[in-house]
């Protein structure tokens, strides 16, 4: 609270405060829209394709298929988000591969997604009921037309909440990207503040970006939930 008095109290240090905040709020927010953002997006959108293929090899009848699955979610699950960032990115030269940072960052943040959001969709497809299934066999369905046209839209429906926490998550996950010199809004924060030592003063500017993001994600996932209420039976 003294640190806090001092400079309320002293106008030149305010003003200074004022102007690095206004000058760092461009940098960040670009680096939000051309990184941040576009990283969630594509990440997820492969996470979720991986995701719904490896829920599916999961519950296939195919033994490798569940086996290749099961050791895929392990792995990933089973290791920090980080440390796979640097595998790819600083590790993977090693052998001769290099990848860009964007890259890295895209295979590193899907293949967790992948892993996290296929038990989401294993869990919604499994909670249909059978039932569901044996109506779509009586129609004269096969498996994949039963799997295609009645299931999955029913635990499309159901795994919409879980799913979109994951992509809440994976957005602020995104700031991890920064440690393997992608420019996102956290390595922006990261880059002004190593130039005027304001650190708190960044990396709460930063904090309350990331807030306001989520906040709007939050926002569309109440929108998308409320839609989808219309169509259950009450």
């Amino acid at each position: 609270m003294f640190l806090l008095s001092n400079i309320f109290n002293d106008p030149e240090r305010m003003n200074h405060l004022v102007s690095i905040a206004q000058t760092s709020l461009y940098p960040m927010i670009e680096g939000a829209i051309k990184n941040t953002i576009p990283l969630t997006l594509i990440t997820f959108v492969l996470g979720l394709i991986l995701a719904v293929l490896t829920a599916l090899a999961r519950l296939s009848s195919i033994k490798i298929f569940q086996i290749i699955a099961r050791v895929y979610v392990s792995i990933i699950r089973g290791t920090p988000l980080l440390v796979q960032l640097f595998i790819i990115f600083y590790g993977l030269p090693n052998l001769g591969v290099t990848i860009s940072p964007f890259i890295s960052a895209i295979i590193g943040f899907s293949l967790s997604v992948g892993a996290y959001a296929s038990e989401i969709i294993r869990a919604s497809i499994l909670s249909i009921p059978k039932g569901q299934w044996e109506a779509g066999y009586s129609i004269g369905m096969t498996y994949t037309q039963a799997l295609k046209r009645i299931i999955l839209p029913q635990a499309a429906r159901v795994s919409i909440p879980p799913l979109s926490n994951t992509f809440i998550s994976l957005l602020k996950d995104t700031s991890l990207a920064s440690l393997i010199l992608v420019t996102e809004l956290f390595r922006k924060a990261q880059e002004i503040a190593a130039k005027n030592y304001e650190f708190l003063l960044l990396y709460i500017e930063a904090a309350a970006l990331y807030w306001i993001l989520c906040t709007i994600l939050s926002f569309i996932q109440g929108s998308i939930e409320n839609k989808l209420n219309r169509y259950v039976a009450k």
